[in-house]
C-alpha cells in the first residue's frame, strides 16, 4: 500500500488493486479510517475527530489529484497539510 502523505503523525494510503468507490486509507496510532474522495465522507473506521478534521482539510486541498491518482493507479507523493 504506498504512502502518499505523511503529516502530524497521520498516514495517508492508497491501495493499487482496490474497490470502487474512490478512497483513502488514514493511519493515526492506533486508528485505522477508510475516507471517500468524492464526499470525504468516512466509510470505514473511526478517527479522533480532530484528526478526522485535518485530513478533511487536506483532501479538500488535494481532491482532484487524488481523483486523477484513483483514476492512473500512478501514485505518488501528495504534499501533506499546510
Amino acid at each position: 500500500m504506498p504512502e502518499i502523505c505523511r503529516f502530524l503523525g497521520i498516514v495517508i494510503s492508497m491501495y493499487f488493486d482496490e474497490h470502487n468507490p474512490p478512497h483513502f486509507h488514514v493511519r493515526y496510532n492506533d486508528y485505522r479510517a477508510v475516507m471517500g474522495i468524492r464526499n470525504l465522507n468516512l466509510l470505514d473506521g473511526h478517527l479522533p475527530a480532530k484528526v478526522r478534521g485535518l485530513v478533511e482539510e487536506w483532501a479538500e486541498q488535494h481532491q482532484s489529484e487524488l481523483l486523477k491518482m484513483w483514476e492512473s493507479k500512478d501514485f505518488h507523493k501528495v504534499e501533506p497539510l499546510v
